[in-house]
């Protein structure tokens, strides 16, 4: 017997199936990593870029700032479509700045993941089953949307971590790792 060649409706994306309270307690504990490797980054080395074609840890920090930022603002305001000429501009209208130092963009990067997770767990589930087309044109929920700005996180948070390596800092998830490890004593 073969397989069907297109696969039956009930295998449709249902955003019941995926918990919306799941997706944002996920993305708010890696906001928690990401606050801290920029509390614990030296303070004073935020301008450090392993190469010139390369983001510094500050501009790294302040991106990940903005494009959640943004981006969950513009999924609260109802915007449908992110592949507008003007998205960068809303993106950047919809987010909060921070300043040049440590302190400000940690404080930033905390106050902004309360209040964005805290608007969206407000929605009911109607809302994330809704259809928007993303930067590259791809069509997907808003529950989707906000799974892929937390994976854009995830990928730059991955990059600070690079740089506190390279400066011998052991990030928070590797701290955690190996104490979990650690026999008890």
């Amino acid at each position: 017997m073969s397989a069907p060649a297109v696969l039956p409706s009930v295998c449709e994306y249902n955003v019941v199936m995926v918990r919306i309270a799941h997706v944002l307690d996920t993305w708010k504990a890696v906001r928690q990593d990401t606050i801290a490797a920029v509390e614990e980054f030296p303070s004073g080395e935020l301008d450090f870029r392993p190469t010139p074609d390369v983001m510094t840890f500050g501009e790294l920090a302040r991106h990940i700032l903005m494009a959640g930022d943004g981006l969950t603002g513009m999924l609260l305001a109802g915007e449908e479509n992110f592949a507008t000429p003007d998205a960068r501009d809303k993106i950047r209208a919809k987010s909060r700045s921070a300043g040049e130092d440590a302190a400000s963009v940690a404080a930033a990067l905390r106050e902004s993941i309360e209040e964005r997770t805290a608007e969206l767990a407000a929605r009911p589930p109607e809302f994330f089953a809704q259809i928007v087309t993303r930067m590259d044109g791809v069509k997907l929920t808003r529950l989707e949307m906000l799974q892929t700005i937390k994976e854009h996180e995830l990928v730059h948070r991955a990059n600070l971590f690079m740089y506190m390596r390279m400066k011998g800092i052991v990030p928070a998830t590797t701290r955690r790792r190996a104490a979990a490890k650690a026999p008890a004593r």
